[in-house]
């Protein structure tokens, strides 16, 4: 039970003690509130800068992401040569890559990329930080799984974009799109159909070699793909 400092004057260890033991527990907004106790009370020394990188947890385990990434933001800036600096990287990933996969994404019967990915780029973005800065670190292993998600997804946005445009007659537009996809998000499934997509889109603004070369490469990558018959087939009014 969270104790008020007007009635206990507390070490910093105890603090700590009490903190740890309420995360551990599960009681994330008493280990918070120790935490930050803990900081304000004796800012200095081991437990304030312990304490600095487990309130990053506990403030993602207790919903509160925005708090989360200001303290590993905090923790990153203040102490970037600490042997658990890693940690901090990994959780502010982790916290994007959360949000990405939000209460209302998982409730509503919609496919993820067709929501904002502006979340998922900066989980992207972190995770690589990660794996570039401490490529042998616990947390990097687990960061390359979420980062070819991520990367996946990202690249299923641009694709969903892409034929949206399509879809509406806005050829430039869908072949920009489908560009970003072949360009920025190679080896990812995305690609064939973006591939699809700008063969047709060529096809349909008359630019027939710009058409057939990229029928081509499709055909090279994906012999089998039974998509290349819409471009193939596909007959210009």
């Amino acid at each position: 039970m969270f104790a008020d400092p007007k009635e206990e004057s507390w070490s910093a260890e105890r603090f700590y003690s009490e903190a740890k033991e309420s995360l551990d527990a599960g009681d994330y907004e008493t280990a918070i509130q120790n935490y930050e106790l803990l900081e304000a009370r004796h800012p200095f020394g081991k437990y304030a800068q312990q304490a600095q990188l487990d309130v990053i947890y506990a403030y993602y385990k207790y919903g509160e992401p925005e708090s989360a990434i200001v303290a590993a933001n905090r923790f990153i800036k203040l102490y970037p040569r600490h042997p658990h600096v890693d940690y901090a990287y990994y959780l502010k990933g982790l916290v994007n890559f959360e949000s990405h996969q939000s209460f209302l994404t998982r409730l509503l019967p919609l496919d993820r990329s067709q929501r904002d990915q502006s979340a998922a780029m900066k989980s992207f973005l972190v995770f690589s930080e990660l794996v570039k800065r401490f490529p042998n670190s616990k947390y990097s292993k687990d960061g390359r799984q979420r980062m070819v998600y991520l990367r996946n997804m990202l690249a299923d946005y641009e694709l969903h974009v892409a034929k949206f445009y399509i879809k509406r007659g806005a050829y430039v537009a869908a072949v920009n799109r489908a560009k970003t996809v072949i360009e920025s998000y190679q080896r990812t499934p995305a690609v064939r159909d973006a591939l699809v997509i700008l063969a047709k889109a060529y096809k349909i603004m008359e630019l027939n070699d710009l058409s057939d070369s990229t029928l081509k490469v499709l055909k090279l990558n994906y012999p089998t793909y039974e998509r290349i018959a819409e471009v193939k087939n596909l007959v210009v009014k």
